[in-house]
Formats: C-alpha cells, sequence, structure tokens
C-alpha cells in the first residue's frame, strides 16, 4: 500500500504517486494512454461516448492513492452533472474512452489531476488520485 498520509511536501506526494503508478501499471487489466492516464474497465457501457464539448452526468467517487475518499456523488445521493471540458485532464480523457452505462476506475497522475496547486485539505499538491466513475448520461 502507498501512503501518502506522512507525505509533507509536494516532491513525496510526486515520489508516492510515481511509485504507485508505476506498479499499478503492471498489472494486466489496466491499460496506459500515452498521457499517462491510467484506467481498468469495471464495466462495458453500449450508449453514445461524449465528446470533450459535451456535457455529462456521472456517479462518482474520488479517493487518495492510499484510499482517503475525497468527494463522491454517491455519498450525496445524486449524481453531477458537468462540461466534460470543465473537468481536471484525467476526466475529460477518460471519460471520452467510455459508453453511457459504463464504469471504469481511472488511476489519474498529478499532471493530469490538480498538479502543483492540490485541491483542498485533503488533495495535497503533485497528487495523484483515484477515481471510480459510472458514465450516466451524454448531452
Amino acid at each position: 500500500m502507498f501512503s501518502i498520509a506522512n507525505a509533507t511536501s509536494p516532491a513525496e506526494n510526486k515520489a508516492a504517486g510515481e511509485a504507485f503508478l508505476a506498479e499499478n501499471g503492471k498489472k494486466d487489466n489496466i491499460v496506459t494512454t500515452d498521457s499517462g492516464l491510467q484506467y481498468e474497465v469495471i464495466e462495458q457501457g453500449n450508449g453514445a461516448s461524449p465528446s470533450a464539448t459535451d456535457n455529462v452526468t456521472v456517479h462518482y467517487k474520488g479517493t487518495t492513492i492510499d484510499g482517503k475518499v475525497f468527494d463522491s456523488s454517491y455519498d450525496r445521493g445524486a449524481p453531477a452533472t458537468f462540461p466534460l471540458n470543465r473537468v481536471i485532464a484525467g476526466w475529460t480523457e477518460g471519460l471520452q474512452l467510455m459508453k453511457e452505462g459504463a464504469k471504469y476506475r481511472f488511476f489519474i497522475p498529478a499532471q493530469l489531476a490538480y498538479g502543483e496547486r492540490g485541491a483542498g485539505r485533503v488533495i495535497g499538491p503533485n497528487s495523484a488520485l483515484i477515481f471510480d466513475v459510472e458514465l450516466i448520461k451524454v448531452q
């Protein structure tokens, strides 16, 4: 298990994320794109695939690489709808690989997530992230 709980600097977060992704990318069920995004297909969909300029409705759960949940539409009890080109690059790229009804797990390197700035108190600078995403609808 890779832990960022004791990471005290952006450099440590980056090193932990890179080590996690290097190990994760060796698994048979993980696909790594040219950008470094990794994904696992949990369930295939059979509907439309979004383009970067579409709005999407999704259910999702976001965690740090050591499993701490920082956001979840499931916990809020309602899916989220947003323009796909207004989210982190890892989501914009990854969701375009999906079809409506699909469930994927994204392993997002820091540079495709919040980069050096981080986000909030839980996502530190240079943090890799994991998202379980269910694509419900493309508009």
